[in-house]
């Protein structure tokens, strides 16, 4: 198949996924009105999350430009593989949206929580604590089977195991927080994926 058709529906998802979650992030602030500091989660865990995150995102778009510069990182999957990546592309986009409305106003660029932050309970976060981390990761690396690339796969295997090591000091922050409404939540949700039992 044309290689055009596949970063035509790349970029689709891409920017959609990216559109989705502008929105509610740029709501999140004016709703509240309330800027959160970046310095909660450490200056070193932030400079990590900013390197990352310009290779995490410049890459797709490199890659959308002119697929021949990312060349030197194509893996050589079959085109069934690569629907494979639009098939979950979709799905994550469907799930962006959930995630994002499901929180609200309560989500922010880090561990830290806002001041009149509510508990989100509801939606996605009846099942995972921490959707975003399973969705956004997943997300970059359909972005890598769509492209047929695995340096952006990596980055989205990367920026998970990133969020994995962040992810207990947001439950420190959540349970300092709500206490044992956060502890009982706990017991119910799983971390990253649902729980079966």
């Amino acid at each position: 198949m044309n290689e055009n058709i596949f970063r035509i529906i790349a970029a689709v998802i891409l920017l959609t996924g990216m559109s989705i979650s502008f929105y509610f992030r740029t709501k999140a602030d004016k709703d509240t009105g309330e800027k959160i500091s970046r310095k909660v989660d450490g200056s070193a865990m932030m400079n990590i999350i900013r390197i990352g995150g310009l290779i995490l995102w410049l890459s797709p778009f490199v890659y959308l430009i002119n697929p021949a510069w990312m060349a030197w990182s194509k893996i050589g999957l079959t085109e069934s593989i690569r629907w494979l990546g639009v098939g979950i592309g979709i799905l994550c986009i469907f799930g962006i949206y959930w995630l994002f409305s499901s929180i609200g106003s309560g989500i922010t660029p880090t561990s830290a929580t806002r001041k009149e932050h509510k508990l989100a309970t509801n939606g996605i976060y009846k099942y995972i604590r921490h959707p975003l981390y399973t969705i956004g990761s997943s997300f970059i690396i359909s972005f890598g089977m769509m492209a047929d690339n695995w340096f952006i796969a990596l980055f989205g295997v990367l920026a998970f195991i990133l969020m994995a090591i962040r992810a207990p000091k947001e439950e420190a922050n959540l349970i300092e927080k709500f206490g044992d409404e956060y502890r009982e939540y706990m017991k119910r949700t799983g971390r990253f994926l649902p729980r079966l039992f």
